[in-house]
């Protein structure tokens, strides 16, 4: 029977009231079979093998976000759909990968065929259900229960406050599964390199001014050549290198400087003379935000980029983050 709703933030009510239950349960009833799934996932990924997610339906396009959110936090997943897997596909599944199947009921007959093969091939069945004594529940080796009192659909049938649990679900999953492992911000960068989340989670390495791009004069080079250098390189900077590594670094500033103390004189002096002997640098596998972060304190515009033995491997410029969307 249709239930009469006269204000459409009811949808979303009927759904909070889904997801408040969901979180209790986590806290009470569910929070040992929460924390095997945790633990079986985490080995999963840990032995490098897949978590494969499958439904039908509405539970399968949840599935698929909820295999996306895996891999793109460090738990390898993939989503494979049941009628594929039934004619072949259940090819990908191979020694060791953990299952994940979502299905309300619990009765649907593309993953039910399944289980005896899913049971032999995969080292363990998780499902995402809301009715345990189902074909599937009663078959998984971890029930995460996702029953719902009522859909948000005025009809009580669409499947509606039953996927959004299902999506919530999923993602405490996949953050807890994270969290567990120590995947990092940099992890994350690594697995993100597109789009506008790709730029602002740039490393100094891929932003960096390097080989013929590096402003760099030796500890002897006489002004006239440092000045050409720093102007040929539009950095408002150059390095001091000997032997590659960085000795110091001769800035705007420190030209200005050297002016208005020397005068005239100012053009006889070395590189060695004028130079920064402890100029702030950097690694080039840091995220460009901590770069930003450095200059912005230290109230510089660039930093050297260097290894572990103090070789120059570049310069960063604030310039460089303005495309990254940092500024």
């Amino acid at each position: 029977m249709s239930k009469p709703v006269s204000n459409p933030a009811e949808f979303v009510r009927i759904e909070a009231a889904a997801l408040t239950a969901l979180a209790l349960r986590m806290e009470t009833t569910m929070r040992e079979p929460f924390e095997r799934a945790v633990n079986l996932l985490a080995a999963c990924a840990g032995q490098h093998k897949r978590v494969v997610v499958m439904g039908m339906g509405k539970s399968g396009i949840i599935g698929q976000k909820i295999a996306a959110t895996l891999s793109s936090t460090g738990t390898p997943a993939l989503f494979l759909h049941p009628a594929e897997a039934m004619h072949g596909d259940l090819g990908v599944l191979s020694k060791g990968d953990v299952v994940l199947a979502l299905s309300m009921s619990g009765e649907i007959d593309e993953i039910s065929k399944l289980l005896p093969m899913v049971k032999r091939l995969g080292d363990a069945l998780i499902s995402f259900c809301g009715k345990p004594e189902s074909t599937l529940a009663q078959a998984s080796d971890v029930l995460l229960d996702c029953c719902v009192t009522e859909e948000a659909c005025s009809l009580n049938l669409a499947p509606t406050a039953s996927t959004t649990v299902m999506l919530a679900l999923g993602d405490a999953l996949a953050m807890e599964v994270s969290r567990r492992r120590g995947f990092k911000r940099e992890d994350f960068a690594d697995l993100h390199p597109g789009g506008k989340l790709g730029k602002k989670l740039s490393r100094v390495s891929q932003l960096m001014h390097a080989g013929d791009a590096l402003p760099a004069v030796a500890s002897s080079t006489l002004m006239p050549d440092v000045i050409h250098e720093m102007s040929s390189k539009r950095l408002g900077m150059t390095t001091v290198l000997q032997d590659g590594k960085l000795v110091g670094i001769i800035s705007d500033g420190d030209l200005r400087r050297l002016l208005e103390r020397e005068g005239p004189h100012a053009l006889e002096k070395t590189a060695a003379e004028v130079m920064n002997k402890t100029p702030r640098t950097i690694a080039g596998d840091v995220l460009a935000t901590s770069a930003l972060a450095v200059m912005e304190e230290k109230k510089i515009t660039a930093l050297v980029v260097v290894d572990s033995g103090q070789k120059a491997e570049g310069v960063i410029h604030l310039h460089d983050l303005w495309g990254t969307e940092l500024i």
